[in-house]
């Protein structure tokens, strides 16, 4: 399936893909995150946190 980086517009394909995945944009090496799987939707991935240590 073909998916688009919200973040430099990249179009590209996908394939096998679950929902809660991280993929990386071959364009511009961000990570996104798939929301859905029907209809495809990808989002910026959120940051992981520093918990220091707690």
């Amino acid at each position: 399936m073909t998916a688009t980086c919200p973040e430099c517009a990249a179009e590209f394909t996908l394939d096998d893909v679950m929902e809660g995945e991280i993929v990386d944009c071959p364009e511009c090496g961000v990570e996104l995150e798939v929301i859905s799987v029907e209809p495809l939707v990808l989002e910026l991935a959120p940051e992981e946190e520093e918990d220091w240590g707690e």
